[in-house]
């Protein structure tokens, strides 16, 4: 792909935000790395960052909390070279981020949502010079790690978003917007077509994160969520890595993301994932997932779109794919 065309999009859940400071002012060794060895050369275009736990604070923090918090958060966009948004810190310790290339999307406004969320997203909405008129409704979010019920209404909240694409509507003259959701959402996919084995629950020793991340059956066997992915798919969103692996060939863009080194807990699993609208999700060119052991428990992944083919979604210039069509 031309480097002109290419607008990347990239999604890192990077482990406690890199850990605290070793003393007052110094930013942490795993951060550094996080950041100028690993983000950095991506030269990501729209970023989604999670577990943004020294990054953010809540109101009641004290004055050098918010100082640190505002400091790693300003060396971040340095280091990036890119503008940042957070939401604010949820019910866990687990804020999220989005960092945008105002070289590639001049006009940004962020909106804010309630704190209910076990972390609340960071809505951005972005627009291109070459269809101004069409707002891209973009979000980066991180789903409760221990609570299906939550994770099934946090993605719920998130349809709301989605709504905005209004994908039945195709004609020209009328209002339409694209959407794009990246995020932790701490649950494998529905496992129809995947490169990553589903889970075996009767071999999982840590029978609490069991109860976190599966469902008993009547027959007192257990079968993992996947109420994110379902949601999504019902509403007519697509998985990047799964155009890439179905329609492009790339099956490596099926990698799990997390869960190598995690003992008891079923083995690796593909729960970082991205969801783009009918019509973005074809101008999808490459799906990779960044290996970062080492350094976090999650590994990257990274979208690249061509910018061509996007305009033409964005302009409804292509019809959209349907509901599920990549998932086979």
């Amino acid at each position: 792909m031309n480097a002109q065309d290419r607008i990347r999009l990239m999604l890192w859940n990077l482990e406690q935000d890199g850990g605290p400071e070793p003393r007052p002012g110094v930013l942490p060794t795993r951060w550094r790395q996080g950041y100028e060895e690993v983000l950095k050369p991506q030269q990501p275009d729209w970023l989604a960052m999670l577990e943004l736990k020294y990054s953010q604070t809540r109101p009641d923090a004290s004055s050098a909390e918010q100082r640190a918090a505002q400091r790693r958060f300003t060396a971040a966009e340095q280091t990036l070279g890119m503008r940042g948004f957070r939401a604010a810190v949820g019910q866990r310790t687990n804020p999220t981020a989005v960092f945008i290339r105002e070289s590639i999307f001049p006009s940004t406004r962020q909106r804010h949502h309630p704190v209910g969320h076990s972390a609340p997203p960071t809505h951005v909405e972005l627009r291109l010079p070459e269809a101004p008129t069409v707002p891209i409704i973009t979000a980066s979010f991180h789903t409760a790690f221990c609570n299906p019920a939550q994770r099934r209404s946090e993605a719920l909240d998130l349809t709301e978003l989605v709504d905005k694409v209004k994908a039945h509507n195709t004609d020209p003259a009328a209002s339409r917007a694209a959407c794009w959701l990246f995020g932790d959402t701490n649950e494998p996919p529905v496992p129809v077509g995947e490169e990553v084995p589903p889970i075996d629950w009767s071999k999982v020793t840590d029978i609490v994160h069991r109860r976190h991340r599966a469902i008993k059956q009547p027959d007192g066997t257990w079968v993992s969520c996947t109420a994110v992915d379902e949601i999504m798919l019902d509403c007519g969103m697509h998985d990047p890595a799964r155009w890439a692996a179905h329609r492009l060939g790339q099956t490596a863009a099926l990698a799990a993301t997390a869960g190598h080194a995690a003992a008891g807990q079923g083995g690796p699993r593909r729960i970082d994932r991205g969801y783009l609208d009918a019509w973005s999700v074809q101008a999808v060119e490459s799906v990779r997932v960044l290996d970062t052991t080492g350094i976090s428990d999650h590994h990257a992944v990274i979208v690249d779109l061509s910018r061509r083919k996007l305009i033409e979604g964005l302009h409804r210039r292509i019809s959209a794919i349907a509901p599920w069509s990549l998932v086979g």
